[in-house]
């Protein structure tokens, strides 16, 4: 599935732009404030999440992975969709909105536009402690997408960064696996092999 966007901005609305690469124009929704940080006729590379549903597609985009993966975040929250995601980052800085959480600031998070007493106080239960994990495995990670994955599945982003560099470790720089003798592995089939194999160490088998 599409993980960025290269293109130029060809226009900008308070939720949306459309970037134009290539053929296609694509329209995104984006946070304001990610938006406020793009220039018109600029190239800039967009960080993209799809979502789908039967009866509706629509493209969300931000200006760093880190936001992205926050968004992400925000979606496990109860009563949190993308369009009120959209708007708690639209209407908080990262570093206020990872402060807030870290300190337990329930005023602060009420302030922001559309959030109320309710909602905030599930992001506090849900969320203390997980962006800030998060901004240590992405992007600088070079496991950040398989960390992603495990953490969908209910593995702590942590656990299961350790458990991808154990892994790691047990694979050849030629792709084999010192325990197992496979060899010549391709790039995709690396990272299947060290899913699989973090997987098995998060589960205590290793």
């Amino acid at each position: 599935m599409f993980n960025s966007l290269r293109g130029i901005v060809s226009a900008k609305g308070i939720e949306t732009i459309f970037l134009a690469s290539g053929d296609i124009e694509w329209e995104i929704a984006m946070p304001s404030s990610d938006i406020g940080q793009l220039s018109l006729n600029s190239e800039c590379r967009i960080f993209t999440w799809l979502y789908h549903r039967e009866d509706q597609m629509r493209l969300f985009g931000f200006a760093l992975e880190r936001r992205r993966a926050t968004f992400l975040e925000l979606l496990k929250v109860e009563g949190i969709g993308p369009k009120g995601a959209l708007k708690i980052l639209g209407g908080i800085t990262q570093e206020d909105l990872e402060r807030a959480l870290e300190n337990g600031d329930l005023v602060r998070l009420e302030a922001v536009p559309g959030l109320g007493k309710k909602t905030a106080q599930k992001m506090l239960l849900a969320l203390k402690g997980k962006l800030v994990q998060a901004a240590e495995f992405s992007p600088s990670s070079p496991y950040s997408d398989l960390v992603e994955a495990l953490a969908e599945m209910g593995y702590d982003r942590r656990a299961a960064a350790e458990a991808l560099a154990k892994a790691d470790a047990s694979i050849g720089n030629s792709g084999a696996v010192k325990k197992g003798g496979k060899s010549g592995l391709s790039d995709a089939e690396r990272e299947k092999l060290l899913f699989k194999e973090a997987i098995v160490y998060l589960s205590g088998a290793k």
